[in-house]
C-alpha cells in the first residue's frame, strides 16, 4: 500500500510540473509577411518633352549686285568675319560716274532756263501792268518758268537715281557677321540681267532651334496655362531647353522658347516652336540637326512614388499602404506624369504614409504585415494581435 501511495505522489508532481512549464511557455509570434516601404516623396518634378530639331542662324543675308556691270574688287577674307556697313565688293564705276556727271551737268543747265524764264517773268510783268506788253506775252514768260522748274525736279530727280546707282556699285553687308565663299570670280559681268548673288553673311552668335511639338504635348500645356513664346513672370521658370551634339553631349547653354506657330499643321498634327539659343563660341553651325529637350512643366511639391510600388486593374491604379497598426490597405490613386522611373500622385496619398515598394503580392487588404524600411533595411516590431 505505501509503494503504490509513492507510486501515485510521483504521478501528481510529474503532471504538476509539466503544468508549471506549459504555463510558463511563451506564444508563438503570428506569422505575418515581411514587406518593404516607402515614405513618399515630395519635390518638384520637372516634366520634358523630347523632340528632333534644326538649328539656323539668326540671322542670314545674301549679297546680290544691285546694278550691272564688271565685278571689279573683292574686300574680304572668305569665312572671316566682316563688319557692318564694311565694302565687301566693288563693281566697276566708269559708267555710273558718268551718269552722275550728266545728271549734274543737266541740272545745272536746267537752273540756268529757270533763272531766265523767272527773269523774263519780273520784265514782262510791270510791262503788262502799264498796257506795254499784252496779256499773251505774259502768260508764256509764266509758262516758260513753270517748265523751266518742272524741268529742275526732274533733273534731280535723275541725279538722285545716278548717284544711288552708283552707291550700288559698292557691296557692303547690312550686319556683322561671317561671310561666306564668294559665288563669282573677279571680272565676272554681275547684276540682275547677270549673276547677281555674290556672297552670304551669317550671324550665328545666337542660333534658332525649330523644332516640332506634338499636338497633345502643345493642349496639355496650355491646360496649365503655359504659352509658349510668352515671357509669364508669374512662374518661377520658363520653358527653356537643351540639346544633344552630335558626339551625345549635352551643349552647355540652355535657350528659351520664344515663338509657337497659331496652328497645327494638318499634315503632320504638330505645331512648329521655335527657341533662341546663346552661341557665343560658334560651335553650333547653321543647318545641323539636333535632339530638344523642352521643360514642358514644373510640377511644385508634387507627391511621388517609384513606379514598382504601383499596380493596374480595371479599376486604375493601386497601391497597398500598411497603416500605423500594420494594416494593409489597398488604395486606389489618380497618378500624373511619369519620370525616372518615378509616378506623380495626383490624388488619394499623403506624404506621410508608408506605401509597399517590394513585397505587395504576398498581401491582402485588411491584413496584418511587417514593414521595414526599404533604403535602411531594418525591420519593424512584430505587431501585436
Amino acid at each position: 500500500m505505501l509503494r503504490k501511495g509513492l507510486f501515485c505522489s510521483s504521478i501528481i508532481l510529474t503532471a504538476l510540473i509539466a503544468g508549471t512549464f506549459t504555463a510558463c511557455k511563451p506564444k508563438e509570434a503570428p506569422n505575418y509577411p515581411i514587406v518593404e516601404v516607402e515614405k513618399p516623396k515630395k519635390e518638384d518634378v520637372h516634366i520634358y518633352g523630347e523632340y528632333v530639331g534644326s538649328i539656323r542662324a539668326s540671322q542670314f543675308v545674301e549679297l546680290h549686285a544691285r546694278v550691272e556691270g564688271y565685278l571689279e574688287k573683292m574686300l574680304f577674307e572668305e569665312g572671316k568675319y566682316v563688319e557692318k556697313g564694311v565694302p565687301l565688293f566693288i563693281i566697276d564705276q566708269s559708267q555710273y560716274k558718268a551718269r552722275v556727271e550728266r545728271a549734274k551737268a543737266q541740272l545745272k543747265r536746267d537752273e540756268a532756263l529757270a533763272a531766265k524764264a523767272e527773269r523774263d517773268v519780273k520784265r514782262l510783268r510791270p510791262l503788262y501792268e502799264q498796257h506795254a506788253a499784252s496779256q499773251l506775252d505774259l502768260d508764256n514768260a509764266l509758262a516758260a518758268l513753270d517748265n523751266a522748274e518742272a524741268n529742275i525736279a526732274m533733273s534731280k530727280a535723275d541725279l538722285d537715281q545716278a548717284q544711288l546707282e552708283l552707291g550700288y556699285t559698292v557691296i557692303t553687308s547690312p550686319m556683322s557677321g561671317y561671310i561666306s565663299e564668294r559665288f563669282v570670280d573677279i571680272g565676272t559681268l554681275v547684276g540682275p540681267g547677270a549673276k547677281s548673288k555674290l556672297a552670304a553673311v551669317v550671324k550665328s552668335d545666337t542660333v534658332l532651334v525649330d523644332f516640332k511639338m506634338t499636338a497633345l504635348d502643345y493642349l496639355m500645356a496650355e491646360k496649365r496655362n503655359i504659352k509658349f513664346g510668352e515671357t509669364d513672370t508669374s512662374r518661377s521658370w520658363q520653358p527653356t531647353i537643351s540639346i544633344t551634339l552630335a558626339d551625345n553631349s549635352e551643349y552647355p547653354l540652355k535657350g528659351i522658347v520664344d515663338f509657337a506657330a497659331p496652328q497645327v499643321d494638318p499634315k503632320t498634327g504638330t505645331f512648329g516652336v521655335r527657341a533662341e539659343l546663346p552661341n557665343p563660341d560658334n560651335a553650333l553651325l547653321p543647318g545641323q540637326f539636333t535632339r530638344v529637350k523642352l521643360l514642358l512643366d514644373v510640377r511644385e511639391n508634387a507627391i511621388v512614388v517609384p513606379r514598382k510600388a504601383l499596380s493596374i486593374e480595371k479599376g486604375g491604379a493601386f497601391l497597398y499602404i500598411v497603416r500605423k497598426d500594420s494594416v494593409v490597405e489597398k488604395r486606389f490613386v489618380q497618378t500624373g506624369p511619369e519620370v525616372d522611373n518615378n509616378v506623380v500622385i495626383e490624388r488619394g496619398l499623403s506624404a506621410n504614409e508608408s506605401v509597399v515598394v517590394e513585397g505587395y503580392h504576398k498581401l491582402q487588404p485588411g491584413t496584418k504585415a511587417v514593414a521595414v524600411e526599404a533604403k535602411k533595411n531594418k525591420q519593424a516590431a512584430v505587431p501585436q494581435k
